[in-house]
């Protein structure tokens, strides 16, 4: 937004996804509100409304999406994008998307698509676990493949490598949501939260390395993380670990569970982790978790 003034754009209003404007708030209807800095009014798309409605969007030459996705579907800052990109479309106002990087690379795709019948907003178009693409290329092809007819642009990087990581671009890392706090993290997630709707499990939110461990009061780490061990995943070993989360599911409950370590990230498959873990819950633990 400074950037956006400095340079003569006259910004008339924000909106904000899930983690509210400044991508650190944790939990759910989070309120329009001002932007302290520059006296703007915010529009919360996380709140009463997933979409900005018709009063939000008075006025408007352009609306502009400059957000720092993960590569992952089950991501909202995607569902709210395409939300975003409908309204303007309907609205006539043409969409402009700042490209941004994907921090898991443009070049590992993996994991099943999203049923056309499941979409909801933490899924809201269908795509496969890890989709390889960045919040540009995204919307181009949600674009054309929902012919949506919205006037786009997507303004491209420079410089990007596909088979770039985050931490090889040389950009700094800035939490794009509070529990995804550095790459290691972005990469386990898509693995570690296809169980997290549970809720007498813990994915480590509420911690200090949230989606790098699981645990469960059920749970014993020595036999989860041999099991694990033993079934020779690649690019992640797990050993037995101890957590109390201070928040989320279970707070202020010590569990067991394990911890992951990703060795190789070239050939770790997220997808492959969550598949293996939900089989050994299952094997191990009968009747515990709640698959539904």
């Amino acid at each position: 937004v400074d950037l956006m003034k400095r340079a003569g754009v006259n910004v008339v209003a924000l909106f904000s996804p899930e983690h509210g404007f400044a991508g650190v708030e944790d939990h759910d209807n989070i309120g329009n509100a001002t932007d302290p800095a520059t006296g703007i009014r915010i529009w919360s798309l996380y709140g009463k409304t997933l979409r900005p409605t018709a009063k939000m969007l008075t006025g408007l030459d352009v609306l502009v999406l400059d957000i720092q996705d993960i590569g992952v579907r089950f991501y909202t800052y995607e569902s709210t994008m395409l939300y975003a990109m409908e309204e303007a479309a309907k609205a006539k106002i043409p969409f402009y998307v700042l490209d941004r990087p994907n921090p898991l690379t443009g070049t590992h795709v993996e994991g099943p698509m999203l049923d056309s019948g499941k979409l909801s907003f933490v899924g809201a178009f269908p795509l496969p676990l890890r989709h390889g693409l960045t919040i540009g290329e995204l919307a181009k092809l949600e674009n054309g493949e929902n012919r949506l007819h919205a006037a786009l642009h997507v303004v491209e990087m420079a410089g990007w490598n596909r088979a770039d990581w985050i931490d090889e671009t040389g950009l700094p890392w800035v939490n794009p949501s509070p529990n995804i706090r550095n790459p290691v993290e972005a990469l386990l997630y898509p693995g570690i939260g296809m169980l997290e709707y549970s809720t007498d499990y813990s994915v480590g939110r509420g911690t200090d390395t949230p989606f790098g461990h699981v645990g469960a009061e059920w749970m014993r780490g020595v036999d989860l993380a041999a099991y694990l061990n033993a079934r020779d995943i690649p690019g992640v070993r797990c050993q037995p670990a101890t957590f109390t989360p201070v928040s989320s599911n279970l707070s202020g409950k010590t569990i067991e569970g394990v911890e992951f370590e990703v060795t190789d990230r070239n050939v770790f498959s997220s997808s492959r982790l969550g598949l293996e873990l939900a089989m050994a819950l299952g094997r191990l633990y009968p009747g515990r978790m709640k698959w539904e």
